[in-house]
């Protein structure tokens, strides 16, 4: 039987959510509470990766189990999980889907917020990138429209990773100012690793008026890393949001009690 958890994590203290030797993940303490509170003994698959240091506020994963719960009984296992996980990772629930469905290949689009700290706050300082100068807003807007425009993001691409392609189709990307920050929002269908933060260096720079509009036309056209800004702070980056077709991803004997958060 095949299960979806739902959770969201502050990512400070660890590398990223995926296990790897010599360094504590988010994957590798859920899968520690999985096994001595629900028996499981597989691997967690991730909707995603995220880097070191960067937060979900949505987060899928999926496992295989032998037995198949009742929803009593997987309302047990997330307070029991819950109880058992440090305080900065909280399971919003564990629920049944069909066998074929998949964490990582069945989302449809996810979306990125990024924060930037304006002014200093006690509350938002270590939650995100920390840089009180000003921008110009509608410069910021018109450079993020141009990502819509593009499906080869090599520029903003971290080096040497094993992906097949680079291509991504962005549907939105867009700044808001709000309570002395500056926050961006960006959904695509798929991300490459590192590519927020990149964008988000390269922006600032026009927002800054270091380059313009026509100068991110030639960096994204360049498919060359070293011309894109840098990779800004991984403690304002947060997964948002993920999208899936819940239609296809639900068991049937569930999908009429199902609320979709």
């Amino acid at each position: 039987m095949r299960y979806f958890i739902e959770l969201a994590y502050n990512g400070g203290a660890y590398h990223g959510w995926q296990r790897q030797d010599g360094a504590i993940s988010v994957q590798e303490v859920l899968e520690t509470g999985l096994k001595y509170k629900m028996g499981q003994e597989g691997g967690l698959t991730g909707c995603g990766r995220t880097d070191t240091g960067v937060h979900a506020r949505q987060f899928f994963a999926h496992f295989d189990h032998s037995r198949e719960f009742q929803n009593q009984e997987l309302e047990a296992f997330t307070e029991a999980l819950n109880r058992f996980l440090p305080k900065d990772i909280t399971l919003y629930r564990i629920f049944k889907v069909n066998d074929s469905a998949h964490a990582r290949f069945d989302a449809r689009a996810r979306t990125y917020k990024y924060y930037i700290n304006q002014q200093k706050n006690p509350f938002t300082t270590n939650l995100g990138w920390n840089y009180h100068v000003d921008f110009n807003l509608e410069k910021m807007n018109a450079a993020a429209a141009i990502l819509k425009t593009y499906t080869d993001f090599t520029s903003f691409a971290k080096l040497h990773t094993d992906v097949k392609t680079n291509n991504c189709k962005v549907s939105e990307a867009w700044w808001e100012q709000s309570g002395g920050q500056m926050i961006f929002t960006i959904t695509a269908d798929r991300f490459l690793r590192n590519m927020v933060r990149a964008v988000v260096g390269t922006l600032v720079q026009v927002g800054r008026e270091k380059i313009t509009i026509d100068d991110l036309h030639a960096i994204i056209q360049s498919k060359n890393r070293s011309k894109a800004g840098m990779s800004v702070a991984a403690a304002g980056l947060f997964l948002h949001k993920v999208v899936y077709d819940w239609d296809k991803i639900l068991d049937l004997g569930i999908k009429s009690s199902f609320l979709i958060l």
